[in-house]
């Protein structure tokens, strides 16, 4: 029998109550220990830890948010000592780590030292080494749902509504969710916009005689020439920036040179709070099985990805790249730039 950690680390995402689900039902029945680590990092530092039965994780799957729960606000760098003490304290075997980009590269300097399995964990969708990421596809649902709901106050006031996406650098959420409810514009970091060409594509649909516009914006869009918008930051975080506000001061923008009443809308963490579509649940299903799988074969240092069509492992180091970032000039970019949205 082997004590098997899980942790979750970073923000939370739809679908990983269906990793810890998937992972614990293959390891107990197995006969294996497992030890849930609490609120990520911090679960180690503080030793905040609890022993998991079947009857903890039943029906999980369909819950969102984590078992475990999670947090981005601390990190490893300067602590590596103190980290590697109290894991060891632990007296685990190895352990099964669902993380983004924030968790992969705090736990680089313990690659020699500390066994563990990788599963990717992002809605932003961006972590190399997958294709997709679970929770990515409930976050688009989320904003496609907003964007087709706001249309009708839209056009029933006359106005511009300006819906806000997560995504710091990556724009996936908002390119896949504007994409799903064909958006009239979507601004993404990876393409920053020109204002006066913007200005004018609003323009002439006001000219057509366009009740109501939906503008679907990444939280880390900006102007050409311009930054992101940094709402507050959260000391020793990762990442310490917090962005927001670009939806409001878009909106004023618009609103300012249109004269076309204009109004934003900030979707926030409802993208991480819903249950995860069933497209979720299948790939964490698959993904939790397979972690699972490896931590009993002793297959440490390898993580599971989701690439041509299937679930399969690879080398932990390949989450650990700079993030995927949406190409400029994506098929998906294409497809809406043919239904005449700006992009």
């Amino acid at each position: 029998m082997n004590r098997i950690g899980l942790l979750t680390g970073g923000g939370d995402a739809p679908g990983l109550n269906g990793i810890l689900e998937a992972a614990c039902r293959v390891l107990l029945r197995s006969g294996h220990e497992v030890i849930g680590i609490r609120d990520g990092f911090e679960g180690i530092f503080n030793e905040r830890t609890r022993s998991i039965t079947a009857g903890d994780i039943e029906n999980l799957h369909s819950q969102a948010g984590t078992f475990l729960g999670t947090s981005n606000k601390s990190g490893t760098a300067g602590r590596e000592a103190e980290f590697l003490e109290k894991y060891k304290k632990l007296r685990l075997d190895g352990v099964i780590v669902a993380g983004g980009d924030g968790t992969f590269s705090g736990l680089k300097a313990f690659e020699k030292d500390v066994r563990m399995i990788g599963v990717p964990k992002t809605i932003d969708n961006d972590l190399s080494g997958t294709e997709i990421t679970f929770g990515y596809d409930t976050a688009c649902s989320v904003v496609a749902d907003a964007v087709d709901a706001l249309r009708a106050t839209a056009d029933a006031h006359r106005r511009i509504i300006v819906v806000e996406a997560m995504g710091r650098t990556a724009g996936w959420i908002a390119l896949g969710g504007g994409m799903a409810s064909y958006a009239d514009v979507v601004l993404l970091p990876e393409r920053p916009y020109d204002q006066i060409k913007l200005v004018e594509f609003v323009k002439a649909r006001q000219a057509e005689g366009q009740r109501g516009l939906l503008i679907v914006a990444s939280e880390g869009a900006h102007a050409k020439d311009g930054n992101a918008s940094v709402a507050f930051n959260v000391a020793g975080a990762p990442q310490a920036e917090r962005y927001g506000g670009f939806a409001w001061s878009l909106a004023r923008f618009l609103e300012s040179e249109t004269g076309w009443e204009a109004r934003h809308v900030v979707l926030g963490h409802l993208q991480r709070a819903r249950q995860p579509t069933p497209t979720d649940r299948f790939l964490t299903l698959a993904m939790g099985v397979e972690a699972a799988r490896m931590a009993m074969e002793g297959a440490w240092g390898q993580c599971t990805v989701y690439r041509s069509g299937t679930v399969m492992r690879a080398p932990i180091t390949d989450l650990m790249g700079p993030a995927r970032l949406v190409p400029p000039e994506h098929r998906w970019v294409k497809i809406l730039q043919s239904l005449g949205s700006f992009v």
